[in-house]
């Protein structure tokens, strides 16, 4: 950033990192990250292994279509009795379709949970092999990584009307 930036938009003035830095800094991180990394493998293989995720799915769907029927079991007793007694009915069959409708919220928000930690663990694998493979030459990194060049302002405007003259 230049000094005119800075004091334009009263900022304090740029960190000068340098590209050794970065990497050093990032390599100590990632030995961190490793660590940690370990430590999960370690708690996960001592927790037991969850087992039946798909029985509560259809323990949920029967819940919720047994508050469904009998919430429309209420809804017709209500409407065949006397008005004084079809309120407290009525009422009952409500609470009868918010319990069908929590329970197929629940299972959605299973499911949703389930698909952001194997998001998680995706990433995650990436994010090694990546790493594991920017270390040996013998690796080839997938067409998602990218290279980048840290550029400066002149730097870039001489590539740009560079290319633009070969046009």
């Amino acid at each position: 950033m230049t000094q005119k930036l800075e004091e334009l938009f009263n900022l304090p003035p740029a960190d000068k990192t340098t590209p050794e830095q970065a990497e050093t800094t990032i390599e100590e991180n990632r030995e961190i990250i490793r660590a940690v990394d370990e430590a999960i493998d370690k708690i996960d293989a001592a927790l037991p292994y969850v087992n039946d995720l798909d029985t509560s799915d259809k323990e949920l769907d029967d819940l919720s279509d047994l508050a469904k029927e009998k919430f429309q079991d209420l809804i017709d007793l209500g409407m065949n009795v006397e008005a004084r007694f079809s309120g407290h009915i009525l009422a009952t069959a409500g609470t009868l379709l918010g319990h069908a409708i929590t329970a197929k919220q629940a299972k959605l928000d299973k499911k949703l949970r389930m698909v952001d930690l194997q998001l998680k663990k995706a990433r995650l694998d990436h994010q090694i092999a990546s790493t594991d493979a920017k270390n040996d030459v013998d690796k080839i990194v997938d067409a998602t990584d990218g290279k980048a060049v840290i550029l400066d302002r002149n730097e870039l405007l001489k590539q740009i009307l560079g290319n633009k003259s070969k046009d």
